[in-house]
């Protein structure tokens, strides 16, 4: 995949049922951190507020969600089902992540960003 300009665009280019999941996904973690700044790094969206939040990408298989900072630990039982890396959660559009799961670590990597700009 060429370099997408936005996160629309890197959507765009996957097969409705990704594109679905991967909207999902995006909406979740705006939702969760609506003053986020979304971006495009390394080629897939990427979500930054006082610090890395959270990447996610598409592939042929699976979609994937980067998770940065200490959350993948602290919900370690709750992403077990799903983790292919100590930070990366693997999911499909018939299997997505629990939204309630992605919302609690995005605002967990959130405050933990913030305690981390105010030191």
């Amino acid at each position: 995949m060429k370099q997408p300009k936005d996160v629309d665009s890197y959507i765009a280019a996957f097969p409705k049922d990704v594109r679905i999941a991967l909207s999902n996904l995006r909406k979740t973690i705006k939702t969760a951190a609506p003053k986020a700044q979304e971006r495009i790094s390394y080629r897939i969206p990427f979500y930054y507020y006082h610090g890395r939040l959270a990447y996610f990408a598409g592939f042929r298989n699976h979609c994937s969600f980067f998770i940065m900072g200490k959350s993948a630990e602290k919900y370690s039982k709750e992403l077990k089902p799903y983790m292919a890396t100590a930070h990366t959660a693997h999911f499909t559009p018939k299997k997505p992540l629990p939204t309630a799961l992605v919302k609690k670590i995005i605002k967990d990597t959130m405050k933990a960003n913030e305690q981390k700009h105010d030191a």
